[in-house]
C-alpha cells in the first residue's frame, strides 16, 4: 500500500488529461497512472520510415481478431496517449449528432441530452486545446458562444488552389478546427503533424495542453510505467476501494476516494471485464464503434503539390444528407501530406519512382462515415487476451460517400482517384464500449460518465460515447471529461 489519494486517473490521453486539468484547481490530491512513458525529445519523430515502416512508436502488444488470429492494433501507449500521434482535428459533434438520425444502415440513437448541454464544455475544451478554426465557414457547424480561440490554420498555396477547384465543382470546403501552433511545429521540422509524434513542438495534444496545466499544480502527480491490473470493489459493491498496478516489477495498491478510468475504449472495457465491474447492464465491451474510413489520393499530372502539412480543410456537404431528404453519408477531410516514403511504406510493391511522381501530383483525403452502435460489435476477453469482434455497419453509406467524393474530384479536374478502405487493424476513432445513457438497464454510465453500479467510478475516455458520429471524437471526449470533472468537483466538496 503506497498512498490514499483523493482521485486516481488511469490513463493520460485525451479523457484522462482533460479530467486532470478540470480537477487540478480543486486542491485534491490527484494521482495519474500511465502505463507508457514520455516520448523523448530526441525520438525519430519526423522520420516516416521509423513511423510507418518500422512502427517505432507502436506497442508490441497483440489482440485477437474475430477468427482468433493475433494482430497488432496500432495503439500507442505514451504520456498523452494516442493524441501524441493524432491529426489534431478538434471537431464538435454536430447538433444533429445528439439526436436520433436515420442512416442507410440503421438508426443512430439519441444521446441522453441535447447538444446545448455539452456546448459550454465544448467552449472550455476549445480554450484548453487552443483550437484554430473558423466556425462561420461550415453550414453544419453547431452554434458557438464565441469564435474559436485562434484563426484557422491557413491553406498552403497548392491547397488553396484545390479548394477553389472543389468550390467550382459545387462543394463547400471549410476550415478544419485544429490544435496546432503552426509556427512552432514548422520551426522543428518541415513536415506535417498528421500521424507524426509530438515531442512538445507545437501540437496541442493531451500532454502539452491539459496534462501540462494539471501538473503545474502541486497536488497533481503522474507515475509512468504504471500498468493497472485490478480494481476492487467494497463488499456491498457500491464503491471502488482499491486500484492495483504494477511498476518496475513492484505491485502497488492505492485507495482513492474517486477512480476515473481513461485507458482507451478497448483497454478500459478489458479492465472492467477482467474485474467484473460496472456491468450490471451487460453492456461493457459492447457497442464497439470504429469509424468506417477510406484514404483517397486524387491525381492530376498538371497539378504540383508542394505542400508541407496539407491538412487544413474538410467537406461536410454530405454530412447530414445526400441531397434533399437523402441519408447522411459523412465527412471528408484532407489527410496530412502523404510523402513518397509513406506511400512506399504503406504499399511496398510500389516503385519509389512512382511514389515520388504520385506524391508530387496528388492530394490526399480521408473519408469518414458513422459506425452505428451494435451490441454484438464488442470487446471480449479470450483466455485473458483482448479479442476485438468488430461488426462493421453502415457501409453502404460509406461506399456512397467515397463515390460522391470521387465524382466531385473528377469534376474538379483530378482524372484518377485511388482509394483504400482501412481495416480493423487501423484504430480509426475507437469508442462506445462503456456507453453513457439515462437507463442503467442498457447503459454503463450516467450522463456525467459515472458508473451506474459504483458511485465513485467514472469512465472519461471514448468508451463513454453512445454514438460515433462521423467526425473526429477527440474534442467530444475532452468536453465529456470536463463535464465529468464538474460532477467530481462537487463530489469532492461534500
Amino acid at each position: 500500500m503506497r498512498s490514499s489519494p483523493d482521485v486516481v486517473i488511469i490513463g493520460s490521453g485525451m479523457g484522462g488529461a482533460s479530467l486532470a486539468a478540470s480537477l487540478a484547481p480543486t486542491g485534491a490530491e490527484i494521482l495519474i497512472l500511465e502505463r507508457g512513458h514520455q516520448i523523448p525529445d530526441d525520438a525519430p519523430a519526423r522520420d516516416p520510415d521509423r513511423i510507418y515502416r518500422n512502427s517505432a512508436f507502436r506497442s508490441d502488444e497483440t489482440w485477437l481478431d474475430e477468427t482468433g488470429t493475433p494482430f497488432s492494433p496500432g495503439n500507442y501507449y505514451n504520456v498523452g496517449g494516442n493524441t501524441k500521434l493524432y491529426g489534431a482535428v478538434l471537431y464538435r459533434y454536430r447538433r444533429q449528432d445528439f439526436q436520433a438520425m436515420e442512416h442507410l444502415g440503421g438508426i443512430s440513437p439519441a444521446w441522453p441530452f441535447p447538444y446545448e448541454t455539452l456546448a459550454p464544455w465544448y467552449d472550455a475544451a476549445e480554450k484548453l486545446y487552443q483550437v484554430r478554426g473558423d466556425h462561420t465557414e461550415d453550414p453544419t457547424e453547431p452554434p458557438h458562444a464565441a469564435p474559436y480561440p485562434f484563426p484557422a490554420v491557413p491553406d498552403e498555396p497548392a491547397l488553396a488552389a484545390v479548394r477553389r477547384r472543389l468550390e467550382k465543382a459545387g462543394l463547400h470546403p471549410a476550415a478544419l478546427p485544429l490544435g496546432v501552433d503552426l509556427d512552432r511545429w514548422l520551426s522543428n521540422g518541415n513536415d506535417g503533424w498528421d500521424g507524426y509524434p509530438d515531442t512538445r513542438s507545437g501540437k496541442m495534444d493531451a500532454e502539452t495542453c491539459a496534462l501540462a496545466f494539471a501538473l503545474s499544480h502541486d497536488n497533481v502527480r503522474i507515475e509512468t510505467g504504471a500498468r493497472v491490473t485490478a480494481l476492487s470493489a467494497s463488499p456491498d459493491g457500491r464503491k471502488i476501494t482499491d486500484v492495483t498496478y504494477e511498476q518496475a516489477g513492484e505491485t502497488i495498491t492505492v485507495t482513492p476516494r474517486i477512480v476515473a478510468l481513461a485507458a482507451g475504449a478497448v483497454q478500459s472495457a478489458a479492465l472492467l471485464l477482467k474485474c467484473g465491474l460496472a456491468n450490471s447492464s451487460g453492456a461493457v465491451g459492447r457497442h464497439f464503434m470504429n469509424h468506417n474510413a477510406t484514404a483517397m489520393i486524387a491525381y492530376d499530372p498538371r497539378f504540383k503539390n508542394d505542400a508541407v502539412y496539407q491538412k487544413t480543410f474538410a467537406i461536410n456537404d454530405w454530412y447530414l444528407s445526400d441531397g434533399p431528404n437523402g441519408p447522411p453519408l459523412g465527412n471528408v477531410q484532407l489527410l496530412g501530406r502523404v510523402v513518397p516514403k509513406i506511400l512506399k511504406a504503406t504499399t511496398p510493391s510500389m516503385p519509389m519512382a512512382i511514389a515520388n511522381h504520385l506524391s508530387r501530383h496528388a492530394v490526399d483525403f480521408y473519408a469518414i462515415s458513422e459506425d452505428l452502435p451494435d451490441p454484438e460489435s464488442r470487446v471480449v476477453l479470450n483466455g485473458g487476451e483482448i479479442q476485438l469482434l468488430w461488426r462493421r455497419s453502415n457501409m453502404e453509406a460509406h461506399h456512397l460517400l467515397v463515390k460522391r467524393m470521387k465524382q466531385a474530384l473528377r469534376r474538379a479536374g483530378f482524372p484518377i482517384v485511388l482509394s483504400r478502405l482501412f481495416d480493423g487493424r487501423v484504430p480509426s476513432h475507437q469508442c462506445g464500449t462503456a456507453r453513457l445513457g439515462d437507463n442503467p438497464a442498457t447503459a454503463v454510465l450516467d450522463p456525467d460518465c459515472r458508473s451506474f453500479d459504483h458511485e465513485n467510478l467514472f469512465v472519461t475516455d471514448a468508451s463513454a460515447l453512445p454514438t460515433s458520429a462521423a467526425v473526429n471524437p477527440s474534442l467530444t471526449v475532452a468536453a465529456l471529461a470536463l463535464k465529468a470533472g464538474d460532477a467530481i468537483t462537487r463530489e469532492l466538496a461534500r
